[in-house]
């Protein structure tokens, strides 16, 4: 058996930046941090940071008035920054840029008046931070067929935008029908979709034609991930997203001769290397590494992180 092993895979700079930034968190002032959102959409990650302390929140009444909080990497509505400052809590943004970005074009564009098409999921936690930032003006669609429903005339000033973490096909099929039902409609000044999804599925477009099943790691609550897992199964594939190597099903491997291996954006690489060593073991597979593209993104660690640890004494 061999298998292809997708490169690059897992960590982007965003998740990098936010996870480096909890984990300086912990050795600056010690564990008892809360985190509101999940810090990335990857259960193993959660689960780790959980065990040294840290609690991850859903509300910030749940978060003591003086506390630490740290944003998650996916933004979050000027509503619950207010909400923070109200409680007294002292918060860092671990927003990937990327997600930034896309705020700061939403609020660009409402101030002029534009109406926003955000193409994306409905409930992820980075589209309602995104729509928080313009909540009268931005309207959410997920696929063409929503657009036929949308009642905007020519008259309108229109312009789109996109969740970071979407298929660069997904996205595609619904800006060509809003382009086609509205001609005047404005693009973002650059593409919204961010490098390391674009960059992970174009692994898989590559590399799919020469396997047999795809395994994606990731959890199925990461939207990047699962977009690589339905890249695999549109492309006549067995494609399944599974947290570790303790998913894997013997009967998915009957009959494989190539196996490609990839990971989401928030899958960390320990968990990559158990399920290869565990396919190398029970099948006596051999690994390639096949890299598709370089990266060599980085982004610095949140401005307030730094400001917090200046005042200590």
């Amino acid at each position: 058996m061999r298998v292809l092993l997708a490169n690059p895979r897992g960590f982007c700079a965003g998740v990098n930046m936010a996870i480096e930034c909890l984990e300086e968190c912990i050795r600056t002032f010690g564990p008892d941090i809360y985190v509101y959102h999940e810090i990335v959409h990857n259960k193993y990650v959660v689960d780790r940071f959980s065990r040294q302390g840290v609690t991850f929140v859903d509300e910030l009444s749940e978060v003591p008035s003086g506390s630490i909080v740290l944003y998650s990497a996916h933004g979050v509505s000027p509503v619950i920054r207010q909400q923070a400052r109200e409680l007294g809590l002292r918060t860092i943004d671990a927003t990937c840029p990327l997600v930034t970005k896309v705020h700061v074009e939403a609020v660009k564009y409402a101030e002029a008046g534009y109406n926003i098409i955000l193409i994306g999921h409905e409930g992820h936690d980075e589209v309602i931070g995104t729509m928080g930032e313009a909540p009268e003006s931005i309207t959410l669609v997920e696929t063409p067929d929503e657009v036929d429903s949308l009642t905007f005339g020519p008259e309108d000033k229109l312009a789109y935008l996109t969740q970071t973490t979407l298929s660069v096909e997904e996205a595609g099929a619904v800006i060509q029908r809003l382009k086609e039902t509205f001609p005047h409609i404005e693009a973002p000044p650059k593409e919204d979709i961010c490098y390391a999804t674009t960059n992970r599925q174009d692994a898989v477009r590559k590399l799919i034609v020469q396997a047999d099943l795809l395994l994606v790691l990731g959890s199925q609550n990461s939207s990047n991930s699962r977009r690589l897992m339905e890249m695999g199964l549109t492309a006549g594939r067995p494609a399944y997203l599974i947290d570790g190597k303790h998913e894997l099903k013997p009967e998915w491997f009957e009959g494989v001769e190539t196996v490609m291996v990839t990971a989401g954006a928030s899958a960390p690489e320990v968990v990559v290397q158990e399920c290869l060593s565990h396919i190398e073991t029970e099948y006596g597979a051999t690994v390639e590494e096949v890299t598709t593209r370089e990266e060599h993104v980085t982004f610095p660690l949140p401005k307030e992180l730094r400001q917090l640890q200046s005042e200590l004494p």
